[in-house]
């Protein structure tokens, strides 16, 4: 088991209700064992078991609510935080 870290950048939340959506998509892959949510910068970082799941499930799960998201690896140069 290897836990690792992703940001998910999600446009176009401006209600709980979206958010909620988001987060009940995020919560429901099995593997992911945190979510940290930025509302402020439109971001979640999502803690995950890589021998369960990916970054490519967030994509899809969060989609199927109608989002649009881009994850990075928390240590990917891609991601806009790489250098915080």
């Amino acid at each position: 088991m290897a836990i690792k870290v992703a940001q998910v950048s999600i446009e176009n939340i401006d209600d709980a209700e979206g958010l909620e959506s988001v987060m009940t998509a995020l919560k429901n892959i099995t593997g992911v064992t945190a979510i940290e949510l930025d509302t402020d910068n439109h971001t979640a970082f999502v803690r995950y078991d890589d021998t369960e799941t990916s970054i490519h499930a967030f994509t899809a799960a969060i989609s199927m609510v109608d989002y649009v998201t881009q994850p990075f690896p928390i240590d990917a140069p891609q991601n806009p935080r790489y250098h915080d």
